[in-house]
């Protein structure tokens, strides 16, 4: 509630996002948190499916056309109900509102990441008709960002950055126990390693190629998932193409 005077300050754009974000984690921990019982009030999250009724005789659905893809929450719009709701006591309506301007300023941050990677690394160019930024709730936890660079005919990488539920466990087991896996055969299927300074994991496996992961923090990660690779060092020089250190600061 108290950010909407930081959207005319001079910041560059990542900046001024990154403080938005900050400045709405605070407003929802301080400010509505303790003014809203745990019980009751909570709007479900839209996109979540209900229970539907059904019995016998239920005719097999044969029409529609899906779903189309959701346009990102108004910030500004958002956080101009949350002050009117706020204002009216309704602290429930007030707490939505501010969640829903912090999804669409991570979509805004996430692409904005997405802009910043390279148009070609080595000889595989990025496939913008294959970039996904979703955030299923506030909070960046829940925001993923990934987009592929590819080379005819068969070579690929797919870049995804933020929580990845697939590794997170296999990410958490290495980055928080100081240990490494020795394999029985001559070569290791997976091991630790750096990237740019960055604590990484590199892992091999005939049907899936190459898969690496560098801890940004936490519970965020950035993991490159290559296919016909030839050699562990291709992988590591292609990751060693994105700026580690930028994608960090603009989180």
């Amino acid at each position: 509630l108290f950010i909407i005077p930081l959207l005319t300050a001079s910041y560059t754009e990542a900046q001024l996002l990154k403080k938005i974000k900050d400045k709405v984690n605070q407003a929802v921990d301080k400010t509505i948190d303790k003014k809203v019982p745990d019980a009751g009030g909570n709007k479900t999250p839209e996109g979540t499916n209900q229970p539907t009724s059904g019995g016998a005789g239920k005719p097999s659905n044969t029409k529609g056309g899906g779903l189309s893809n959701s346009t990102p929450p108004d910030v500004n719009q958002q956080m101009l109900d949350a002050e009117k709701s706020h204002e009216q006591g309704n602290y429930s309506e007030a707490r939505y509102s501010i969640q829903q301007a912090l999804v669409g300023i991570e979509i805004q941050l996430g692409r904005q990441i997405l802009a910043s990677l390279p148009n070609k690394v080595d000889s595989m160019a990025k496939d913008t008709t294959k970039n996904v930024v979703s955030s299923n709730q506030w909070g960046w936890s829940n925001l993923t960002i990934q987009t592929v660079y590819s080379q005819q005919p068969d070579k690929q990488m797919t870049i995804s950055i933020g929580n990845n539920s697939i590794y997170s466990g296999l990410a958490y087991l290495y980055f928080t126990n100081p240990m490494y896996v020795q394999a029985t055969d001559q070569n290791q299927n997976i091991k630790q390693t750096k990237v740019k300074g960055y604590k990484a994991i590199i892992q091999y496996d005939d049907s899936k190629g190459y898969t690496l992961m560098a801890q940004l923090g936490q519970s965020s990660l950035i993991v490159w998932e290559c296919v016909n690779f030839a050699t562990e060092e291709e992988v590591m020089k292609a990751a060693s193409a994105f700026d580690i250190d930028g994608i960090k600061k603009m989180m």
